[in-house]
């Protein structure tokens, strides 16, 4: 299993094989319907901004001219595609995350939004590490969209020469989900509706706020594990975490005083440290499989955590869920939190016991 914690960077580390980017909910609550794209590529490429192009965009990695409105977009690592869905751009090659899609092969969030749209679904090919540049090449992308992922220079370099490559900004899954959306949107010719797109997610999870009151004042902290004996804990600046206390949760103070692990919005503080999180009301978490959650469950110091103990625990079970509920984009917020605030309030009700 691969597991970066850089800012989401778990979040691939979990999609990566067995991982999570990533975490659900076993039962499905009422769904809240995705954003349909405001159309097809042939429709967006009319309404870009005028002057639109050329535009330059610098990266880590290198710099990308895009010189007319891409008609054939292809996105590497997370989030792109949504966000080039919402903005009216239906990719016609994507990144394929196995372990977060469902039984129709896709995430559903994307799923969901191509078909209602009557689009046609991208063709999904492999990422991370193992890159199918053959495939990449056959899609003849005008545009190649990775401004969250992890790509190499090595792999950049070779990504270029298919077709402008828009890399991250500066280090590898690092780039913050409004800041994404700007970048995609500039790239897209569409600079004018990012601020429009980022509004309206902020507006999804404040609404969603707004109908639960009883989080107020409830302190959480998001956990993780990478085996028997280990404990880390993300940052309130890291995705899964922004998007809990942006539905009324505040981040148990605590954690301000970890140590992050340069790069990654995390912090090991190890096993041997669980009680420190003794302020904690709720806790936050993932698994990557049954077996595992049991291993790390049976531990005695993390079930001697006050939140564990009492069964406030927020860790849903499906790949899906913990995959949306790890990544903030046009498409996941308003598939998640309707899966996500009854998980929750179950998990609130344990503090009345």
């Amino acid at each position: 299993m691969q597991f970066r914690l850089p800012r989401v960077r778990v979040s691939a580390l979990l999609f990566s094989a067995a991982l999570l980017v990533a975490t659900g909910c076993g039962s499905t609550p009422p769904r809240t319907a995705a954003p349909a794209p405001s159309g097809n590529t042939g429709s967006a490429a009319n309404t870009a901004s005028a002057g639109a192009f050329p535009v330059t965009i610098d990266s880590a990695l290198g710099q990308a001219t895009i010189t007319e409105q891409p008609e054939r977009v292809v996105t590497l690592g997370q989030g792109s595609a949504e966000t080039a869905i919402a903005l009216g751009h239906t990719p016609v090659g994507i990144e394929s995350y196995a372990w977060g899609s469902d039984k129709t092969g896709y995430l559903p969030w994307i799923h969901e939004a191509v078909t209602k749209a009557g689009g046609t679904l991208p063709k999904q090919f492999a990422g991370g590490e193992n890159i199918d540049f053959d495939t990449i090449v056959e899609l003849e992308p005008d545009v190649i969209l990775a401004p969250w992922s992890g790509i190499t220079q090595e792999q950049y370099d070779i990504l270029k020469d298919i077709a402008p490559t828009v890399a991250y900004p500066d280090l590898a899954w690092s780039t913050n989900w409004d800041q994404q959306i700007e970048i995609i949107a500039k790239a897209l010719g569409k600079p004018a509706e990012a601020p429009k797109l980022i509004a309206s997610v902020k507006k999804r999870l404040a609404d969603a706020a707004a109908t639960r009151p009883q989080y107020k004042d409830v302190t959480f902290s998001y956990i993780y594990t990478t085996g028997p004996g280990t404990l880390g804990v993300f940052k309130p600046e890291e995705q899964r975490v922004e998007m809990v206390s942006s539905l009324g949760l505040t981040v148990d103070p605590v954690v301000g005083s970890f140590k992050e692990t340069e790069g990654t919005d995390s912090a090991i503080i190890g096993l041997e440290n669980a009680q420190k999180l003794a302020g904690s009301d709720l806790i936050f978490t993932f698994y990557t499989d049954a077996k595992t959650r049991e291993e790390i469950e049976a531990q005695k110091l993390y079930a001697a955590i006050p939140a564990v103990k009492r069964g406030a625990v927020v860790a849903g079970d499906d790949t899906s869920f913990v995959t949306a509920s790890s990544i903030i984009n046009p498409l996941t917020v308003p598939w998640v939190i309707g899966r996500y605030l009854p998980l929750i309030d179950e998990a609130v009700a344990k503090l009345d016991g």
